[in-house]
């Protein structure tokens, strides 16, 4: 494993959508990080993918961390069984947060709240913010539209070839941990 990838920033759904796939790949991605020592990073919820990731990542005697802003404490019910909870006040300050602590960043199937936690670093890297990792679950092609939707913005003229460099599209859990340089 590259030595400076030991934490991960997973972006996801708080809730499980309706193919349990997506469950088992969350569950399978969150113990493949705690077997390879790598620490989640991620919203600190205990509801949908979120808390699927999360306890697998506990289960496996990983450390997982989570940052939730205290109007979704209530909401998402902060996670009581993490290795750290940290409560914020805003949703900008949670992903400020996120985004300090974490080395790489992995898209699961999600909402618009995952969408916009990925756009945004996706945004920070093409404007040179950080050059971290940013890897893309592609379970079943369920963010195949996001890709086609990349290619559009390409093809269109509002963004260069680079922007296909910034990410990578993954078709399960081994090929993001693989992705992420993990050995296990």
């Amino acid at each position: 494993m590259p030595s400076d990838i030991r934490t991960v920033c997973v972006f996801c759904g708080s809730r499980t959508g309706h193919d349990p796939g997506h469950a088992e790949a969350a569950r399978a991605l969150g113990a493949g990080l705690a077997r390879n020592g790598m620490t989640l990073i991620y919203g600190g919820g205990r509801v949908g993918l979120m808390g699927v990731i999360a306890d697998a990542v506990m289960a496996g005697g990983g450390t997982a961390i989570g940052v939730i802003p205290r109007i979704l404490e209530e909401i998402e019910v902060g996670h009581p069984g993490l290795s750290t909870l940290e409560v914020v006040e805003t949703m900008h300050q949670r992903k400020e947060r996120m985004y300090a602590l974490s080395d790489a960043f992995v898209l699961l199937p999600g909402g618009i709240g995952s969408l916009d936690e990925g756009f945004e670093i996706l945004t920070w890297r093409h404007l040179g913010l950080h050059d971290k990792p940013i890897v893309v679950l592609d379970r079943e092609g369920y963010w195949r539209p996001l890709a086609d939707m990349l290619d559009h913005i390409v093809q269109a003229g509002f963004a260069g070839e680079a922007v296909h460099g910034y990410l990578s599209f993954a078709p399960d859990a081994n090929a993001v941990l693989a992705a992420l340089g993990a050995e296990k």
